[in-house]
């Protein structure tokens, strides 16, 4: 990223590194505390000078503020949705038991919809009402009722955390953003800033991807959220508009807006209470007007003009405006890397005769890494050939279970499932054992559980997908399974090594 130019002046170096040294002050200062009231204006006109972009991306008055705050609050007391984290951090009287309330909700809906965490938040309150009681649970436990929310490190997480405040801090939560998150593991920036000013007060503001929409728009941001510099001017504006009075409704209403409002796709615009205030509403009236063949001259609508060169938080001028896209223009949507492909070869294994009814084998993964502490069907890497494929499994299924007799494995289809930044293809494969089930000791590590254990079970959302793939070609009970391809024995080739250790797993048992 091209860094902000400094004014040379006569042109000697020294003044130049002074210029350059003031402005990453002035960065940083704007950044790390709010402005005041008083001189509001003239403090960000020395952001502006020094960082070169344009005032024009700023609020440059208190009356702007003030509006903006009045407008957004009064919009939130009428429109923000009913929610069971928001009842109870009204409700609760208890400071921490608020904060951990906050603490909770903040951290189920990073990266998840509103709708699919209402169910788990609320299971979650009734199992550990308190802090106390989360510190108590085993991880185990915490993973069962995260599984299907995805992120899972964020629970194991949430766990460490309320340890380390009952172990460590007394019981009782830090009161501000900068120590929540200095103490507490797995707590950025933005979740403190929640939790300090919802349930006790602060006035910090708060910046996620609904309020980097909001911002962006607001003020015509039209550079790459994610850099630096626009990163640094999006706090510094949600710190400059953070209500002191009503800090966590502010921010709450600020998030509110973006996620039903201010949305990705088609916002309602008309329904904005600070749509007066928008840039990005005035850029597309002045577009709309300059487009017009029946309305001459230049429209009376402010622009961005910095003084020299181009505005760090204007677009890139290789993108023109889209006309169809309006507002949703901005933010500039940041490149991501596509997800690294991986392949999985894994095997739902059965004991249709188990004591107790069919049972199925699930191994636990390494305590770090994706999907830590989860429970799967045994599984390999594979990026191989099916009869790599197949003889890799068998084994990994001979060390958790024995030898598999009887039964052939069949090969089911495949599962695709896209985490964060990996794309994984299961290649499924099912194999049911018909035999009585010998009387062995499950290794560490592993267990058998029944398929009504299995959907209360600590599992990821893929292994739920793999099972769904088996219980379609293996309706309500144990069914034997057929070679898919059959042949003579004077049709067949001699095996190949690999083929004789397969077909001895394979070969039935005669007893003697």
């Amino acid at each position: 990223m091209r860094k902000p130019r400094a004014a040379v002046g006569s042109g000697r170096r020294k003044q130049a590194a002074r210029q350059e040294g003031r402005k990453k002050r002035a960065l940083s200062s704007s950044q790390a505390k709010p402005s005041a009231p008083d001189g509001l204006a003239r403090q960000q006109e020395e952001v502006v000078l020094q960082a070169s972009f344009s005032p024009y991306h700023l609020f440059r008055s208190t009356a702007e503020v003030t509006a903006f705050r009045g407008s957004l609050l009064s919009w939130y007391d009428r429109e923000k949705r009913d929610l069971p984290w928001r009842r109870q951090a009204e409700d609760e009287v208890d400071l921490d038991r608020r904060a951990y309330a906050v603490w909770v909700s903040e951290v189920m809906l990073q990266q998840t919809q509103v709708a699919t965490v209402l169910n788990y938040y609320t299971r979650w309150m009734q199992k550990w009402p308190t802090l106390q009681d989360l510190a108590s649970a085993s991880l185990e436990e915490v993973n069962q009722l995260w599984a299907g929310l995805g992120y899972y490190s964020r629970g194991r997480r949430l766990r460490e955390g309320a340890r380390k405040v009952v172990e460590e801090l007394g019981g009782h939560m830090p009161r501000t953003a900068e120590t929540l998150q200095r103490l507490l593991p797995g707590v950025g920036r933005y979740t403190a800033g929640a939790i300090a000013s919802i349930a006790f007060g602060q006035a910090t503001g708060v910046v996620d991807g609904n309020v980097v929409r909001v911002l962006c728009r607001v003020r015509a941001i039209g550079a790459d959220p994610s850099s630096t510099l626009v990163s640094q001017q999006l706090w510094s504006l949600a710190q400059q508009l953070v209500d002191p009075a009503r800090p966590g409704d502010f921010n709450q209403a600020a998030m509110e807006l973006g996620a039903i409002v201010c949305t990705p796709q088609r916002p309602l615009c008309s329904q904005c209470p600070v749509q007066s205030l928008c840039r990005a509403c005035q850029r597309v009236e002045q577009e709309q007007l300059s487009a017009s063949r029946s309305l001459p001259g230049s429209p009376d609508v402010e622009e961005c003009v910095p003084n020299t060169g181009q505005c760090q938080l204007c677009p890139p001028p290789i993108e023109p405006w889209d006309q169809t896209l309006g507002v949703a223009n901005f933010p500039r949507k940041a490149s991501r890397r596509p997800p690294r492909e991986e392949c999985s070869a894994t095997c739902v294994l059965e004991r249709c005769r188990a004591l107790g009814g069919a049972q199925i084998l699930l191994v636990q993964r390494p305590n770090s890494g994706l999907l830590a502490g989860l429970w799967e069907f045994p599984a390999v890497t594979s990026q191989s050939s099916e009869q790599h494929q197949r003889e890799a499994l068998l084994q990994e299924l001979q060390s958790w279970a024995g030898p598999p007799p009887a039964t052939h494995l069949r090969h089911l289809g495949k599962v695709v499932h896209t985490f964060s930044h990996i794309k994984l293809t299961y290649q499924v494969y099912g194999l049911a054992l018909e035999g009585q089930a010998p009387v062995t000791t499950t290794p560490p590590g592993a267990r058998w559980l029944t398929r009504e254990e299995f959907h209360t079970a600590a599992v990821s959302t893929a292994m739920k997908k793999v099972f769904r793939m088996y219980e379609g070609q293996q309706p309500g009970t144990c069914k034997g399974s057929k070679r898919s391809q059959l042949s003579t024995p004077s049709s067949r080739k001699k095996p190949s090594l690999g083929q004789q250790v397969l077909d001895s797993f394979l070969r039935p048992h005669v007893p003697t």
